[in-house]
């Protein structure tokens, strides 16, 4: 089934750059961006999308490994974000203090 007309993308090709990333990485996170430049294309008008992220997510070679899983709830070091203190703004800063 074709996928992105503007592309030619079919849903076997996007199964088949699944499969091909899952084989070369298996630590990657695949994403659609990922998937595009595998075969590639790029999005043009971006009205597959939603049809092209469900066929993604169909596949059974997607999921995310296990040990990266946990990263999005890790907690921050010590109120930390990028070595700052978290009001960073000049408007914070007199709040805090």
């Amino acid at each position: 089934m074709i996928i992105c007309h503007c592309m030619a993308i079919s849903d076997a090709d996007i199964r088949r750059a699944v499969d091909w990333m899952r084989a070369a990485d298996p630590e990657t996170v695949i994403t659609p961006g990922k998937v595009y430049r595998a075969l590639g294309k790029r999005a043009d008008c971006g009205g597959c999308l939603p049809l092209f992220i469900d066929t993604m997510s169909r596949q059974v070679n997607l999921a995310v490994p296990m040990h990266l899983r946990a990263l999005r709830h890790a907690p921050t070091q010590g109120g930390l974000h990028e070595r700052r203190r978290e009001g960073n703004r000049v408007s914070q800063q007199g709040a805090q203090e």
